[in-house]
Formats: C-alpha cells, structure tokens, sequence
C-alpha cells in the first residue's frame, strides 16, 4: 500500500508528522506550519517539498483540493468549521481537539494512525509519558511556585487549555485556568492579589520575540520575574508541548536541573 497523501492545515499536526518521520507525506501544509523541506527523507510523491495553501484559518480549499490528498488533519476548535467545509468537498478530514496535556499526548497516538504510521505513533506518546514520568520523580516533593502564563498581551490573557497541565506537570500551581479550560483575559486584580512567584510569556505566533517589559513594565502590583517562553513550546499541543514542560521544571525548580541532578530526559 502507497504512503498516504496527507495535507495538514494545522502547525501542530505538522510538527506531529514530522516527529512521527512521515514528513515525507506531506504534500501541502500551511504558510504558518515549519515546513519540512529539509527532511533527510526524500518525498514518498515526488515533490521536493509540500506545497503551500495559505493560512491556517483561510487556506485556499481549490489549492487544497487540487493536492488530492487521502486526509486532511485540522485541529482546534477553531478548525471546526473548516474542517466541516473540507468534508463537505468530499475530503477526508482527521479533525483533534486537544485540551488538556493528557489530550495532545494521546493525540500523537492518534495522529499516527491518521497518517498511516499507528506504531510510531504509539511510540512517540509513550516516549512523552516518560518524559512527563521523569519530570514528575525530579520535582517531586518540591514546593510548587505559582505561576502566571501570558498568551496574549492586548488585552492580557491567562493561558488556558493543557498550559495548565503543563505548569502543573512542571512542579508549579496556576490558579488563573483550570486545565481543558479556553485561554480568558484576565483582570490585574486577579494577578495582583496572588503571590506570584513567576510570570511566563508566550505571546501567540511571535515565538521567543516579546520584550519581558511589555509585562515587566505595567502598571500592575506584581513583584515576580517575567521570563519569555517560545510560544511554539506552550501554544502548539505538538510533541513540541513536551519541551516546553521541560523548559518550566527548569525555570521552577532550576536546583533540581543544576549539574547532575538533571535527570528529567537521559
């Protein structure tokens, strides 16, 4: 059986494809996905790399169409109704709606057999349950600091969705959004009146680019260091999600990473 034609109209189910080796399946993605071009693979259908349909929310659907692929992944609930207008051109669509970590871990699973390649995916969630196993034994037994995750900045927002989950796996408590719960704005009183121990920004779609004084530098009641985070590593529920778990334990608990003790990922 031939490898399947996949176009993938998410960053997140990009990456996944990737991490899964199957890059060379990919006959369109998104001008936002990283496109694998540089894959040491050569492509399964003969083109030197996937074709661009546009954006991650208007792709064109005649570009994507035209690609004749055997699915479509789509994810987010944002990508519902596109996914909806891909079906409804006769398209096979794997649609995910991650929400909590548990969710996007599963979903690499998930996303294997949607391409095609159901052992590696099993294998790439059960390597990110041990990576999460890990960090849980290194933080274990810590003091949990509270943290404050930005997605957004105007107006600000309190990450929500599996960020939650990820402070919480990294040995940290977050009491702005329970976990499975959308990304809200958030009012400063609610931050001012939590002894914040960290502030972590991850601006969407402006990767590690974000000036710490866009919060540092607010007229808020709040004494905690603001460190930026590359939005791909928190916002994206791809195995990406995994380091940036590790990313936070360090920041948390950086006694525990200090030389030979690090010991969440051998």
């Amino acid at each position: 059986m031939s490898a399947p034609r996949v176009v993938s109209l998410a960053p997140s189910a990009t990456a996944t494809v990737a991490a899964l080796d199957a890059a060379d399946r990919l006959v369109g993605v998104t001008a936002h996905c990283d496109r694998p071009e540089d894959a040491a693979a050569p492509s399964a259908h003969g083109t030197d790399s996937p074709t661009v349909v546009g954006g991650w929310l208007n792709p064109d659907l005649d570009r994507v169409a035209a690609l004749e692929p055997d699915v479509v992944l789509t994810s987010d609930a944002l990508q519902s109704d596109l996914a909806d207008a891909c079906r409804e051109r006769g398209l096979d669509v794997a649609h995910r709606e991650p929400s909590t970590l548990d969710d996007a871990v599963d979903g690499f699973a998930a996303r294997g057999s949607d391409v095609g390649r159901p052992e590696a995916g099993e294998r790439l969630a059960t390597d990110a349950r041990d990576r999460l196993d890990r960090i849980a034994e290194t933080v274990a037994d810590r003091q949990r600091p509270t943290v404050y995750c930005e997605e957004w900045s105007d107006p600000p927002m309190a990450a929500g969705n599996w960020v939650p989950d990820a402070v919480r796996a990294a040995g940290g408590r977050y009491p702005f959004v329970d976990p499975g719960e959308r990304s809200r704005e958030v009012d400063p009183a609610d931050v001012e009146r939590v002894d914040l121990d960290h502030v972590v920004v991850h601006i969407c779609g402006h990767g590690d680019r974000v000036d710490p004084e866009t919060v540092a530098g607010r007229d808020w009641e709040v004494d905690a260091p603001v460190s930026v985070i590359d939005d791909d590593l928190l916002n994206q529920p791809s195995p990406a999600l995994l380091d940036g778990v590790e990313r936070l334990a360090r920041l948390l608990h950086p006694e525990a990473f200090s030389a030979g003790g690090d010991d969440a990922r051998t």
